[in-house]
């Protein structure tokens, strides 16, 4: 593997000093600061997660800027927060998760936010904290994997890939499964679920995690460069990340406005060279 564990660290407290010293836009002024530039006709607020969204967002301000559009990006560091933001009407649209968690979202919570239109996927990946490659795991090994219904089952088929695992027959990337659809596990393996944004923090604490795109992306993890195995492209494009808005919003001025920049030739050229393969558009 090709970063250390204390440059691993080193991200990861960075993710989390943005919680702790205001680098996420989450509290109440910002809140209400989001809700104001929402009701402008000419603000786009979108919500967004650091890295890549926020990133892929102000590529396109000037694209936006051009169209009479001023974009405002609210940064947040969890996956909950912005759709109930954007439920709430404090965003225009959000743009951080993928059709399945945006589904799960709106099962569980009986909320009504739909896909405006399709961005990228971001390839999961399993990377080595204490022991350094799959074949060198041993009896009893720990493994962590991010505990939100849609994301532990994308997990868990990596596991299965990667020969660690074998799941009962019928999940597939649409299901919702956890550690107790597990029918094999030879290696007596202590798969461990943890919040998505604290996996890459746990890197120290266990012999491999299976980290969210983003999540490595924000600890200078790159999917296609540092991880032992990557994701089958044909699971990954399930999870196409998209942006979101309020059922019904899907062809407003601004959700388009916001679709003709995000989806134009700039923006897919700034992706392919910022993030070289851990970040893939779809348009």
């Amino acid at each position: 593997m090709k970063k250390t564990i204390a440059a691993i660290l080193a991200g990861a407290l960075c993710l989390t000093a943005l919680t702790a010293c205001g680098g996420s836009k989450t509290d109440s002024a910002a809140a209400d600061s989001s809700s104001a530039a929402a009701g402008d006709d000419k603000t786009i607020t979108v919500g967004a997660t650091p890295t890549p969204h926020a990133e892929i967002l102000n590529a396109a301000k000037d694209a936006l800027k051009a169209e009479g559009y001023t974009l405002n990006v609210v940064e947040f560091t969890d996956y909950v927060q912005p759709n109930t933001a954007l439920v709430d009407g404090d965003l225009d649209a959000n743009y951080f998760q993928h059709t399945p968690y945006l589904n799960n979202f709106n099962k569980e919570n009986g909320t009504d936010l739909a896909a405006a239109f399709d961005m990228h996927y971001e390839p999961f990946g399993i990377y080595a904290g204490k022991t350094a490659s799959i074949e060198e795991l041993k009896d009893g090994a720990a493994i962590a994997i991010p505990n939100d219904g849609s994301n532990e089952t994308r997990a868990l088929l990596l596991l299965q890939d990667a020969g660690l695992i074998k799941l009962k027959d019928g999940i597939d990337p649409t299901s919702d499964a956890t550690k107790l659809d597990i029918t094999e596990n030879p290696k007596n393996l202590d798969i461990q679920e943890i919040a998505a944004e604290q996996l890459p923090r746990s890197l120290a604490d266990v012999d491999l995690a299976v980290i969210n795109g983003n999540y490595a992306l924000q600890a200078d993890l790159n999917a296609a460069e540092d991880s032992l195995i990557t994701e089958n492209p044909d699971y990954a494009k399930v999870y196409v990340n998209v942006v979101a808005c309020r059922s019904g919003e899907e062809n407003s001025d601004k959700i388009q406005a916001l679709k003709k920049a995000l989806q134009s030739d700039d923006v897919k050229k700034y992706v392919d060279e910022t993030y070289k393969g851990a970040v893939v558009t779809v348009f």
